[in-house]
């Protein structure tokens, strides 16, 4: 370092067994070498902070192509025969799961922490295939359909929103590209988020930064909503959607998932959409058509509200435990 020139240079200076111009050579190089040195270490910085997207890049890169057919399907009821599944091998998280959902049911899956309701939306959605059995849409196996025309299919809508360094506008719009600035304008109105939205600096042309920084966990899931009803899709998968939310903000997004999945007429006409929605505050699913529970990566009972109060031990104790932690005051 230059101290250690400056505290070793001088005194051989002063005793002369040192030039002058060989004092401030060794100064001037010593600094040279701290910048060397400071430039270098903010690269293994650099280095070692991207080093895991590197890898995650590598990792995806090397990832066996998901093969199938391109299909247009028309049948929107839901099948799953004997599927299991486990992320890890030597733990398993779902086994030999069987459940139909008919086209346009809301149907509801709750079961304790880890049973794997999230397991099967992603499994729905392709992110992962079965590792054994097989799951249907109508009459196709998702196995052997393309993952372009299974998403053209489903919405999802997650507790983890992902949203982009863009404008809310085209935040939006990735749930139809094709979609015009008016159409995502009205699908923000149904999701009740343009109000919000028109109060930002520059509106709809605001940039919400990574991740939706700008914004709070309500307006980023409305967001995330008024993308679906933008891509308007046949299946739409909600996962704990309102957890971790204020009151307020709970309302709001209940009432547009009511509007965006739409309600069963009088006259007997199909929901709109095939649902399927994983909540833990299990008043939210009373009213679903039907009720999955699982236990252990087992389906325990299927069945309405009122059914499965009197046959399952575990939907009970999940209605319960419901129940006690809204009356919970401090």
């Amino acid at each position: 370092s230059v101290a250690t020139v400056v505290f070793v240079g001088y005194p051989l200076f002063r005793e002369s067994k040192i030039s002058l111009l060989y004092l401030l050579g060794f100064l001037i190089a010593s600094m040279k070498l701290k910048e060397i040195f400071d430039i270098s270490k903010e690269s293994l910085m650099e280095i070692f902070y991207i080093a895991p997207a590197v890898r995650r890049i590598a990792e995806i890169k090397h990832t066996p192509k998901q093969e199938g057919e391109k299909a247009t399907l028309s049948d929107y009821s839901i099948t799953f025969q004997d599927v299991s599944f486990s992320y890890q091998n030597d733990r398993p998280i779902l086994k030999d799961v069987s459940v139909h959902v008919n086209e346009g049911e809301l149907f509801a899956l709750v079961g304790p922490s880890g049973c794997g309701k999230t397991t099967i939306l992603r499994l729905l959605s392709r992110l992962y295939d079965a590792k054994t059995g097989t799951i249907l849409i109508g009459d196709r196996d998702l196995q052997r359909t393309s993952t372009d025309s299974i998403f053209q299919n489903i919405s999802m809508v997650f507790q983890e929103v992902n949203l982009f360094n863009t404008t809310v506008m085209e935040n939006i719009r990735l749930g139809r590209a094709d979609a015009t600035d008016e159409e995502v304008r009205e699908a923000a109105r149904l999701a009740n988020c343009f109000d919000f939205i028109e109060q930002l600096p520059e509106g709809f042309q605001t940039k919400i930064g990574e991740n939706g920084a700008e914004l709070s966990g309500g307006e980023r899931q409305r967001i995330s909503i008024a993308r679906a009803f933008l891509k308007d899709a046949p299946i739409l998968l909600l996962d704990e959607i309102a957890a971790n939310l204020d009151i307020d903000n709970e309302r709001k997004i209940q009432e547009s998932i009511s509007s965006l999945i739409g309600k069963e007429t009088s006259s007997g006409k199909k929901r709109q959409k095939t649902v399927l929605i994983v909540s833990h505050r299990m008043k939210s699913i009373t009213k679903a058509d039907r009720i999955l529970v699982l236990s252990g990566g087992r389906v325990e009972a299927c069945g309405s509200h009122e059914e499965l109060m009197a046959q399952s031990p575990t939907y009970r104790n999940l209605v319960e435990k419901s129940r006690l932690a809204e009356q919970f005051t401090y």
